[in-house]
Formats: structure tokens, C-alpha cells, sequence
């Protein structure tokens, strides 16, 4: 077994003034998606200067932040939240939902196409190999406020987390979706969208890995409580939201290449 590092959920605290962790990762992931869509803009959008990529960034950023925290309140913790609304203000404590930012970053790529004349799978192409840094971060956010551990097991690196009433020695399920969601994803994906690809594809292969990582770390994550198994007794909130990724995301794909090969056809 591991020992859990005991790292302070506030980085910085200036009298009143908290500042922690998971929102600085979410600054992180922010800061580092800008970051890389800078090195690739010329080729998706000459014509784009800075003010113009800053513009997506900052939507894109509404959409995960507003998105993530609605999507939350809506798929799992509904009544709590109606009857406590102030809860959703304090997203320092957690409780941001990756499927509810997604819808944001749909809405919010949508509606800046519409106004900077892209259509809205270009931008998703764009965006998409630069999601996983955000994910990432969010994960190790996760990590050090010590919430979404795993089921208990006796692996080696099994940790025991101190918000666990029980104490038992858990998977450390944050870092398998740190290494899954963040890492691994973007490590497809970047090198996935190097090479020209057919509208589509790029934001399928998103879909369709997201879709098939969560859903098997979800296998060793404990469930949130309010909401426990779902579908049987046997898939979580997180796999079934999952499951129409994942065929979307073939879905994407396959219509992708079989749309290209239509139009070299002719």
C-alpha cells in the first residue's frame, strides 16, 4: 500500500481570500489548451491573430466551467442542489460533471462558428486534441481534494483517502483517469490530428476513447453515493452517459472516411 499525500486542498490562503487547488487546475488546463491551439492555429486558420483564439478559448472555457457545473447539478446531485442552491457557487468543493461540460463546449463551439463563419465540426477538430490537458488537470485536482477514490482493494499502490469514513485501502481510481483521460488521451490524439484527417474524425476519436477509458475505470470507482448503481444494479451514471460517446464515436469516424471516399470518388 501506498500513503496517501497529505496535500492541503488550499494552495494559498490570503487572510479570507482561499485560494485552492481544483480551481487552479482548472486554470491549468485553461492556460496549457491556449497554449497548444496557439502552435496549431496557423494551420487550421491563417487569417486568426491572438484577440481571435483568445476569443474560442474563453468561450470554450464558459462552456466546460458552466456546462461541467449544470451538468453536475442535473445528472447527479439534482434535490440536494434545489434544496441548497447556494451549493453551486462553491465549485472549489468539486462536483463538476465532464459529460455536462461537453454539452457547454458543444454550445459554445456552435454558436462561435456561427459567428466566425466555421462550421462547427472544424472547431471541434481543433478543440478536441487539446481537451485531455484539462482533464488531466481536473483529475489531480480530484487527487489532492481526496474525492472520487476507488472500491477497496489490496493492490500495491492502493491508497486509503482521509475523506473515506470506512479507512480502507481503495484504488487510487483519480490517477487511473489522470493517466487514461489525460495522458493517454492526449497522447492519440495529438498525434492522431497531425496528419490531415477528414472533418469529423478527429472529434470521433475523442468520443470514442473518452468514452471507452471512463467507462472501464468506472468498473473500479466507487459510485456516487446519492445516485449508486443504475441500469440493473450494475453500470454507474458515468457508463451509461458513456455508452452514447462511444457510439457516436464510431459513428463520427465512420461517416468521416466513408464521406472522404465518396468525394474523391467523384
Amino acid at each position: 500500500m501506498l500513503p496517501y499525500p497529505q496535500i492541503d486542498p488550499v494552495a494559498l490562503a490570503l487572510g479570507p481570500l482561499k485560494i485552492h487547488w481544483y480551481g487552479l487546475m482548472y486554470l491549468i488546463g485553461i492556460g496549457g489548451a491556449w497554449w497548444l491551439a496557439s502552435r496549431r492555429v496557423n494551420a487550421f486558420a491563417p487569417s486568426w491573430n491572438k484577440e481571435k483564439l483568445s476569443d474560442l478559448v474563453f468561450w470554450v472555457a464558459m462552456g466546460v466551467i458552466l456546462g461541467g457545473r449544470l451538468g453536475y447539478v442535473l445528472f447527479y446531485d439534482l434535490a440536494a442542489y434545489i434544496a441548497e442552491p447556494v451549493r453551486m457557487l462553491r465549485i472549489w468543493e468539486g462536483g463538476m460533471s465532464f459529460h455536462g461540460g461537453l454539452i457547454g463546449v458543444m454550445l459554445a463551439t456552435w454558436w462561435f462558428g456561427k459567428r466566425n463563419n466555421k462550421s462547427f465540426f472544424e472547431l471541434m477538430d481543433f478543440i478536441a486534441p487539446l481537451v485531455p490537458i484539462g482533464l488531466g488537470a481536473g483529475r489531480i485536482g480530484n487527487f489532492i481534494n481526496a474525492e472520487l477514490w476507488g472500491k477497496a482493494t489490496d493492490v500495491p499502490w492502493a491508497m486509503i483517502f482521509p475523506t473515506d469514513p470506512q479507512q480502507l485501502a481503495r484504488h487510487p481510481s483519480q490517477l487511473y483517469q489522470f493517466a487514461l483521460e489525460g495522458v493517454a488521451l492526449f497522447t492519440i490524439l495529438w498525434f492522431y490530428s497531425r496528419k490531415p484527417r477528414p472533418t469529423m474524425a478527429v472529434s470521433g476519436m475523442f468520443a470514442l476513447c473518452y468514452g471507452i477509458f471512463r467507462f472501464i475505470v468506472e468498473f473500479v470507482r466507487v459510485p456516487d453515493a446519492q445516485l449508486g448503481y443504475l441500469a440493473g444494479g450494475w453500470l454507474t451514471m458515468g457508463q451509461v452517459l458513456c455508452l452514447p460517446m462511444i457510439l457516436g464515436g464510431l459513428g463520427l469516424i465512420a461517416y468521416a472516411y466513408k464521406r472522404q471516399a465518396a468525394q474523391e470518388a467523384v
